[in-house]
């Protein structure tokens, strides 16, 4: 779709050059002789992009940018000018102004600045699609007690500036509470820095961290930043922190109480604005009782602690576990949408689940790769989960083919056989029907009655 610009300018002369020039770019172009007529032809249709003379009679180019940017603050306006000076380009820029053109206007400037301002519009829209999503991918799925005590309690404490303690099994989601704290924080515009201290060698691990100096570990060539470094202004996550070693936590208690630290290898005191959340699947206070952990860090980290439940505590979050990671793998994957049956829910929804969300997710994903139809049964779970889920498996199938009457029992396999024989004739409805040996018009009608989704 073409791009609409408005060319704001009291010259005639001007207003025709700057049309032919953007039109032969492939642009469209509405032109305005004021700055009244300019704010008119706005209100009545939002341009791309305003190319705004600053010297005009009645209301001028500056003031027509100040209301053009009261009424629709994300406008992108360049300003053009054959009396420009610095202070009136300041003030433009302060304004809001994109850019500033002078005359006589060069033509590779001015369709230079256009498409790097149209450029830029498109990025800002992405950036703020990026922070949409963003914002789902770190939401707390589920409406299970547990889980709205929990989402209650993180947005309690994501504004302050708290060290968190998350506690919870592997994969049930620590990472993803830990970043929805800092999404919803005064520091969610600066980095969040994860590092896992069961996964990095307790040699090395200093050294990620804090980073190192010129000259250490045996003759480094340069200075390294750490992790610390990375997520100044930001928040720190330390995974699994139960696995960090005495000595390292010594130093990671230095950073939270002094907001300094120094690198290895070196004698300088490097300031740390750093928000501290650490999370682990063990007892910390088990640990702190076996001498396996640093008493006082205990308490500084655990001054709001939170856990995590288990997927076999609330699964009735599955319900709303599996759409979420459906659309959210269909969203990165550019697959077809695919739906969970009734039974295939209800077998997901009695597994036990050791593995938690992340195992759930990682089976909801294999499935949606490996089953071709576009409804995925029971029977097509039951391999993946060994005897448990093939006997889960037989009871749904079994209590799906015994409905409570014999209509409904015709009802259930006759939507079921029309279904498989869509898929197998590609949702073709017409080849179906001669298929099946019925007319097009009763199929169709089938089809609308028990509410089957037809692949397009």
């Amino acid at each position: 779709m073409s791009k609409l610009i408005l060319v704001v300018d009291d010259e005639n002369d001007i207003r025709t050059s700057l049309t032919g020039i953007l039109e032969d770019e492939g642009f469209l172009v509405s032109c305005a002789a004021s700055g009244v007529e300019a704010l008119e032809n706005v209100c009545h249709e939002i341009p791309d992009i305003v190319l705004l003379d600053i010297w005009m009679p009645g209301l001028d180019g500056l003031e027509t940018l100040e209301k053009l940017k009261q009424l629709f603050p994300h406008l992108t306006v360049i300003m053009i000018s054959g009396h420009g000076t610095i202070e009136t380009a300041v003030r433009a820029t302060k304004l809001g102004a994109f850019d500033f053109i002078e005359k006589p206007l060069s033509l590779d400037k001015v369709l230079i600045t256009v498409n790097n301002a149209l450029r830029m519009g498109e990025l800002r829209v992405e950036n703020e699609e990026l922070r949409r999503v963003a914002g789902y991918e770190y939401e707390l799925i589920g409406e299970s007690p547990a889980m709205v005590c929990l989402r209650d309690q993180v947005m309690r404490v994501a504004p302050t500036s708290l060290c968190v303690l998350v506690n919870g099994e592997n994969g049930s989601g620590k990472e993803r509470v830990a970043r929805s704290i800092h999404y919803y924080s005064k520091r969610c515009a600066r980095p969040f820095v994860a590092i896992n201290c069961a996964a990095i060698p307790e040699e090395l691990i200093q050294n990620e961290l804090f980073g190192h100096e010129k000259g250490a570990l045996g003759g480094a060539p340069s200075q390294k930043k750490g992790k610390i470094d990375l997520a100044d202004g930001g928040t720190l996550f330390l995974d699994e922190i139960g696995d960090m070693s005495l000595a390292t936590q010594s130093r990671i208690l230095g950073v939270i109480q002094e907001h300094c630290f120094q690198r290895v290898g070196g004698n300088r005191s490097v300031p740390a604005d750093v928000r501290v959340i650490a999370a682990s699947s063990r007892d910390i206070a088990d640990e702190v009782r076996n001498s396996r952990f640093r008493e006082d860090l205990f308490y500084l980290l655990n001054v709001i602690p939170l856990v995590v439940p288990p997927l076999r505590e609330r699964r009735e979050d599955i319900a709303l576990l599996v759409p979420h990671f459906v659309e959210q793998f269909n969203r990165r994957e550019g697959r077809e949408q695919k739906t969970f049956s009734p039974q295939a829910m209800a077998l997901l929804a009695r597994l036990d689940w050791p593995g938690n969300v992340r195992e759930l997710q990682n089976i909801v994903e294999r499935v949606l790769i490996m089953v071709p139809g576009r409804m995925i049964a029971a029977e097509d779970l039951s391999g993946l989960f060994g005897d448990q889920a093939r006997i889960l498996a037989n009871e749904e199938m079994l209590q799906a083919a015994a409905p409570g009457t014999l209509r409904e029992a015709r009802e259930e396999f006759e939507r079921d056989f029309i279904v498989r024989k869509l898929e197998e004739n590609d949702w073709n409805i017409s080849r179906t029907a001669e298929t099946i040996e019925l007319k097009r018009s009763n199929l169709h009608r089938k089809i609308k009655s028990y509410g089957i989704d037809v692949k397009k």
